[in-house]
């Protein structure tokens, strides 16, 4: 295993190891959480293998390997630098989630509160209800003439019923004419 430092990256941060096409950053445990480590290594994974580990307390090691095979000196250099974005976008996401953790608390507590509220007030009749309800075929006022079911509406018509509607003339508006 030969390491090799990586440009413009510290010696004790980043090394590489063009052998096994791996880079391997140290990061800061204090400066970076263990939460965003983990998220930045799963954006990875579906490029490279990713290998956690501490070496020393206060310090995580993370491992990347290009999945397609050895890698040149400039591809883990760029490996290197977007798992360090990526880690600095996460770190900052975690940040912003512990910044506003009451307010999203507070959202959630709501929104269920008004879910549970609305799930406690009867939605559908009771059994009570439906027993003195009035199902008579009734008619009742339909001024616009809106009110029929699908199957009247949208009924296959009788060949007497379809040429009947083709022959009558059409029905001009009062208003029209």
């Amino acid at each position: 295993m030969s390491t090799q430092t990586l440009d413009g990256f510290p010696k004790s941060v980043a090394a590489s190891d063009l052998a096994d096409g791996s880079v391997t950053l140290t990061v800061d445990a204090g400066l970076y959480p263990l939460e965003a480590v983990y998220g930045a290594a799963y954006i990875f994974i579906d490029r490279c293998f990713v290998l956690l580990d501490r070496p020393a307390a206060g310090s995580i090691a993370v491992t990347l390997a290009d999945k397609k095979g050895a890698a040149d000196g400039d591809a883990l250099r760029r490996l290197a630098g977007e798992f360090a974005n990526e880690l600095l976008t996460q770190a900052w996401r975690q940040k912003i989630v512990e910044e506003n953790r009451v307010v999203l608390e507070l959202v959630t507590t709501q929104a269920l509160a008004g879910a549970t509220a609305r799930a406690a007030a009867p939605a559908e009749p009771s059994l009570d209800d439906l027993a003195s309800f009035d199902f008579t075929e009734e008619a009742f006022d339909d001024p616009l003439g809106i009110a029929m079911s699908w199957e009247e509406k949208y009924k296959k018509k009788t060949p007497v019923e379809a040429a009947s509607e083709a022959a009558a003339p059409a029905v001009v508006a009062p208003e029209a004419k």
